[in-house]
């Protein structure tokens, strides 16, 4: 049950003697949301800032690139799918090496490798050297993503966690969109590869912010037992009227030992991890159906490259109005609010292919579609780090997303295949529109069905 929100922190009664272990779980969720955990947020948010804007530039350059190489459409399917192979392998991966050596860690070596990535991109001399690079900017990217989830979650009580980790990744969606913007005033003056610079060179900048001021999970040290002194010393800065001085910390869940994704089965999880990677898997098909193929297929027909980029680009504007509103209801309704999103989100897709050819209705519906599809991601990411325990937290919401990412590859291919095929714009997005219905049944089972079991946190103190 959600605690009664408090105006300021709670201070841990631990009694006299030799203090008794603080259960860092409980104690978080009794304390306020303060600027420690808006400082935190602000700076995974920043990481999913450039980690939006390198994984969609791709998208938004893709009408150009066409024209500047003299290719296909359908040429650039394989490059998108190369940098979402990427992303897949790299949330496969990264998730239970974060862990077993910690999510910081994870996020600034990730930040580091996709800026790189990125930035070498701008120099790409043809389709195959473009293939290669957008795989390996794909892993940093994709191992990002679950770990600044995982650590905003951490970070957060209980009771606002969703609201926190949607409004983090709304940095995510701004920075996609900002893509589209960018790509819009940039390319028809300095040419494409001026957008993969920009891409490369922002998240290289923030490295050394990372590195300097970004938190290691307190739950993740406390559950490994490593350097508690550590743990304590972050918890006091985010927390210092409320933690005693010399107290003890502890996370009442279980140690579980061996290969983390197996846990992901066992304890009665496995229904909900199937289940969620059903939702991944099909939202993610459509995001990336979506946002690789919209302006390419707005170009088709008839629309400028820059207006293409920017009406396109709605997908992601409509993600943040989505992100910000639906926070709140996640928290309350859960799986239930998540499949009412995405069966809207069935409608707002097939809108798209009704109203192509009317700017305005077409535009209005590729808003309510970003809203409910990248708004529901979103909360399926919020719902996943809260549907497993600190031990294999980062390995649920990583192969969640990696099972997604299977997803967000077949969508280009899929987009590729049948724009190559000609079939008329209506029929492509109705289409589309079935990923989104399968997402919405999903969400359902997991709303009716009970979630995996964790150990409830035991009051602070006990």
């Amino acid at each position: 049950m959600d605690q009664p929100r408090s105006a300021a922190p709670r201070p841990i009664d631990v009694g006299q003697g030799a203090p008794r272990p603080i259960d860092v779980t409980a104690f978080i969720d009794g304390q306020p949301v303060g600027r420690f955990q808006i400082r935190l947020l602000l700076l995974c948010a920043a990481v999913l800032f450039t980690d939006g804007f390198d994984t969609q530039a791709i998208g938004y350059v893709a009408p150009e690139l066409v024209r500047a190489w003299s290719v296909s459409r359908g040429a650039l399917g394989p490059v998108f799918s190369a940098g979402l192979v990427g992303l897949m392998l790299g949330a496969l991966v990264f998730g239970p090496l974060a862990d077993r050596i910690g999510r910081k860690r994870i996020v600034v070596a990730s930040t580091a490798a996709f800026g790189l990535g990125t930035l070498a991109t701008a120099f790409a001399p043809d389709l195959t050297s473009l293939m290669v690079l957008r795989f390996l900017t794909g892993l940093g990217l994709g191992g990002a993503m679950p770990n600044a989830i995982a650590l905003t979650s951490e970070f957060s009580p209980h009771r606002r966690r969703a609201t926190m980790v949607m409004t983090m990744f709304c940095g995510f969606s701004i920075g996609a969109a900002l893509g589209g913007l960018i790509a819009a005033a940039v390319m028809p003056v300095f040419g494409w590869r001026a957008v993969f610079v920009i891409g490369g060179a922002v998240p290289l900048a923030l490295v050394p912010v990372l590195v300097r001021t970004l938190p290691e999970s307190v739950r993740f040290l406390a559950a490994s037992g490593r350097d508690e002194s550590r743990a304590a010393a972050i918890l006091h800065r985010a927390f210092p009227a409320a933690l005693p001085a010399g107290a003890r910390l502890a996370v009442h869940e279980p140690a579980l030992d061996g290969m983390p994704v197996a846990h992901l089965f066992s304890d009665g999880r496995a229904r909900t991890t199937l289940l969620l990677w059903v939702v991944f898997f099909m939202s993610l098909l459509d995001l990336y159906f979506l946002s690789n193929w919209l302006p390419t297929v707005l170009a088709d027909l008839g629309a400028s490259v820059s207006v293409a980029a920017l009406v396109g680009a709605l997908l992601q504007v409509g993600g943040v109005a989505g992100t910000i509103t639906l926070g709140r209801l996640i928290d309350r309704f859960s799986f239930g609010a998540l499949a009412l999103t995405y069966l809207v989100a069935a409608g707002a897709v097939a809108a798209i292919g009704a109203f192509a050819h009317a700017v305005v209705p077409a535009a209005l519906a590729i808003f309510a579609a970003g809203f409910c599809i990248v708004g529901g991601q979103i909360a399926a990411n919020a719902l996943a780090a809260a549907s497993y325990p600190t031990a294999i937290r980062a390995t649920g919401i990583g192969w969640a997303l990696g099972i997604g990412r299977a997803g967000s590859i077949v969508g280009p291919l899929v987009g590729g295949a049948l724009l190559a095929l000609h079939w008329a714009t209506g029929e492509l997005f109705l289409v589309a529109a079935v990923p989104a219905l399968c997402a919405a049944l999903a969400a359902l089972a997991l709303a009716r069905g009970r979630p995996a079991p964790q150990s409830r946190p035991a009051a602070a103190g006990r």
